[in-house]
């Protein structure tokens, strides 16, 4: 039995067809959503070697939209690993066949969780950080993690700060808008 060469990287692909349009004829953004989180999941359970649960979609950016009868091909590959979490980004390319074309639709970041037979978060295995492109990857996505954690509380501040004003305060913040 042979291993994998890249465990940290998955694709996928699947056809788009009418019962996936949206009402502009379009590929339905819930759709590719749906196909983010599976690839996400199965990238990150296979990297694991365990089930993963998905605790957060960074950003998800619709590029370009996709259409009927176009295969959308998914690459999702592990940018960074904490202790028990799991950093996936996935890039979404559609490849008309009509029309010979194939370009960039979604990009994405998820984080998921290992979890192990009690529903608990495990640790998961380290990241092969050996090429310049893994170790380019790994640090973006360790500052991203940073990133997000900062903007949390950033968040959290700003609210506890809106929720403990006057309603003259609310009214006048609303008004200056």
């Amino acid at each position: 039995m042979n291993k994998d060469p890249r465990p940290s990287e998955v694709r996928m692909s699947e056809l788009m067809t009418p019962e996936s349009a949206n009402f502009l004829g379009n590929v339905f953004g819930g759709t590719i959503l749906a196909m983010l989180d599976k690839v996400a999941y199965v990238t990150a359970s296979r990297f694991a070697g365990r089930t993963c649960v998905t605790a957060s979609f960074d950003r998800v950016d619709f590029h370009s939209p996709i259409y009927v009868g176009e295969l959308v091909h998914m690459t999702g590959r592990v940018v960074y690993v904490g202790r028990t979490s799991v950093q996936v980004e996935v890039q979404v390319h559609a490849e008309n066949f009509k029309e010979k074309t194939y370009r960039h639709t979604n990009t994405c970041t998820a984080t998921l969780v290992a979890i192990d037979d009690q529903h608990k978060p495990t640790p998961v295995p380290e990241l092969e950080k050996k090429t310049r492109e893994q170790m380019i990857a790994f640090l973006i996505g360790k500052s991203r993690r940073e990133l997000v954690q900062k903007h949390k509380q950033e968040l959290a501040d700003m609210t506890s700060r809106i929720e403990a004003m006057s309603d003259e305060e609310l009214r006048k913040a609303v008004e200056d808008g």
